[in-house]
């Protein structure tokens, strides 16, 4: 057991009381204890409102004179969004509280009666004895620019699935009027939406010169410069079109309802980037990540978003078992097992790490001289996929060390180091 572990243990001490809460929509249901495990109250209910609120702190106090306790550690799992509320009362009301991971509850309920039985009165007594033995953590409700940050960037992630989901919609459309619409626009930039919405259907094209549907495309707002070879290729699959012939008057309109909808969520979601841009430049960080080259504007918002400042992490540690990079290994006597990540943390934030590891292995010299190292060694190679994870680490490593000593990175200071590796290897 670590001192880490010992020292929570520590704080329940016999004038604690222990509170333990399973969250719920509506009700939650909170158990008290002591610091030997007993039951001091059984589960009751706590209403989701203000009142249910003022409640469940009036016991709290009425329990902490009956049994002659000075302290209060309130607990629970983080259930959804559902405890955001009750975390907001106690912090206001000035009683610390803390979380207990799911997983654990879930593996724990078993203990007392043996039986996988689960509902909220059993999990609150759980989530209490739990926390009496030190199996807890430490939450940081975000405010002012983080918490900013959090929001927007929760919003922008929906906006960006909402994107996806028209632009599938649009790519269906295709498949049933215009399914060769796509041999000539693989990507779909500005000149494909230009086209859908002045000539969605093959018998829009037929009969035209390219530079007639040159003429109707510049008509379009955005699009200046559309490319004479896109145009004759589409004059030239519109003659052979396969696309379906009937229904095309609401055929007309709901490609006009989807390209409308695209154009109204694709500008929210430019002013809405731009807005946390300027949200992320306000904080230290900023400076500081930005100078990492391949490392954007909106990475750092979708960083900085997910972790909030890394000034606030006393080592790099803790942020690769925030993003759930540390790894785990399972072996019995003489077996050895193999090692994997653990995923035991922000899904999106190793997305994250993933998404930026690439174009940086591609573009910043000093992490594809590292990649390269890493997986041509002649102790030891790691394959592809693990080199990236274990770049992944060392990037967050990087930039705890750039925001704590405020320091800008330096490639040449990364490709030394990298010298040292190898002539220690």
């Amino acid at each position: 057991m670590n001192s880490s572990t010992n020292q929570k243990i520590n704080q329940v001490s016999e004038n604690t009381l222990v509170i333990g809460i399973d969250i719920a929509k509506h009700k939650h249901y909170a158990c008290a204890i002591d610091e030997r495990g007993r039951v001091l109250q059984k589960s009751f209910p706590i209403a989701q409102s203000h009142a249910g609120f003022e409640a469940f702190y009036m016991r709290l106090l009425a329990l902490k004179s009956t049994y002659e306790k000075q302290d209060i550690m309130v607990g629970f799992e983080p259930t959804g969004h559902y405890w955001m509320n009750l975390a907001a009362f106690l912090t206001n009301a000035g009683i610390p509280f803390v979380m207990v991971n799911p997983f654990h509850v879930n593996r724990s309920k078993e203990l007392d009666d043996n039986l996988q039985t689960k509902n909220d009165q059993k999990d609150a007594l759980v989530i209490a004895r739990l926390m009496r033995d030190g199996r807890f953590s430490y939450p940081r409700l975000l405010e002012g620019v983080e918490a900013e940050l959090r929001n927007g960037a929760t919003l922008r992630s929906k906006l960006q699935e909402d994107l996806n989901a028209l632009q599938n919609r649009i790519i269906r459309w295709l498949d049933r009027f215009f399914p060769e619409f796509t041999q000539v626009f693989k990507n779909f930039g500005k000149m494909a939406y230009a086209a859908l919405e002045m000539t969605p259907l093959p018998s829009d094209i037929q009969g035209k010169t390219p530079e007639e549907l040159l003429f109707l495309y510049r008509q379009v707002d955005g699009m200046k410069s559309p490319q004479l070879p896109k145009a004759k290729q589409l004059i030239e699959v519109a003659q052979s079109s396969i696309g379906l012939t009937e229904g095309l008057g609401m055929a007309r309109l709901e490609i006009a309802t989807l390209l409308s909808q695209y154009q109204l969520m694709q500008g929210q979601l430019d002013k809405l980037t731009a807005q946390l841009i300027e949200l992320a430049k306000q904080m230290t960080d900023y400076e500081y990540l930005a100078s990492v080259p391949g490392i954007g504007d909106v990475t750092i918002v979708e960083l900085l978003s997910e972790v909030g400042s890394l000034t606030q992490y006393e080592h790099p540690r803790q942020l690769i078992k925030l993003a759930g990079l540390t790894l785990r290994e399972n072996s019995s006597g003489q077996q050895k097992g193999q090692k994997r990540i653990s995923k035991r943390g922000r899904r999106k934030l190793r997305a994250l790490l993933f998404r930026v590891m690439m174009p940086l292995i591609l573009h910043n010299e000093a992490f594809k001289q590292l990649h390269e190292y890493y997986t041509t060694r002649t102790t030891n190679p790691l394959r592809k996929k693990q080199s990236i994870i274990v770049l992944c680490g060392k990037l967050l490593k990087i930039l705890h060390a750039l925001c704590k000593k405020k320091a800008i990175f330096s490639q040449q200071q990364m490709m030394s180091d990298f010298a040292c590796l190898q002539t220690a290897a």
